[in-house]
């Protein structure tokens, strides 16, 4: 019976399933999940490459060889950031497709979370918090 899988079977397959559909849906503007975090980090301030990766740590550890270095030539040669001696800023262009790529993920985001309520929503989220810090997860 499904219901009575445990929780890290439900937690993988959602995280599988949200990471197929969200890289489906931004490689279809061009960009891969790691260069749509790395513009919204940039939308905040300009970074350097040591500070996206420090921002982006959590994201990278599941390929621990990854960093944001290889994700920021495409931007470079997109014209969607630029690099100003070492510090990397979204350019007009950029903030224009970050803005259209934000309302996609929106419409994503919506759809994974169809029939479930705010409540339910914030609940769950509050339960995860919980339990990542009872695993020693200090964030």
């Amino acid at each position: 019976m499904a219901a009575n899988r445990p929780i890290g079977f439900w937690l993988r397959l959602v995280d599988g399933l949200i990471n197929e559909q969200f890289d489906a849906t931004v490689e279809e503007h061009g960009v891969t999940r790691r260069q749509w975090q790395i513009m919204n980090v940039l939308a905040e301030a300009p970074a350097t490459a040591a500070e996206l990766n420090e921002s982006l740590k959590p994201f990278f550890t599941q390929t621990a060889e990854e960093s944001s270095a290889e994700h920021l030539d495409e931007l470079l040669e997109s014209n969607w950031i630029t690099d100003d001696d070492g510090k990397y800023s979204l350019t007009e262009l950029g903030r224009k497709s970050l803005t259209l790529l934000g309302d996609v993920v929106d419409r994503n985001r919506k759809q994974v979370t169809e029939g479930v309520s705010d409540r339910e929503y914030e609940a769950t989220l509050d339960v995860l918090q919980r339990m990542a810090r009872n695993l020693g997860w200090e964030g």
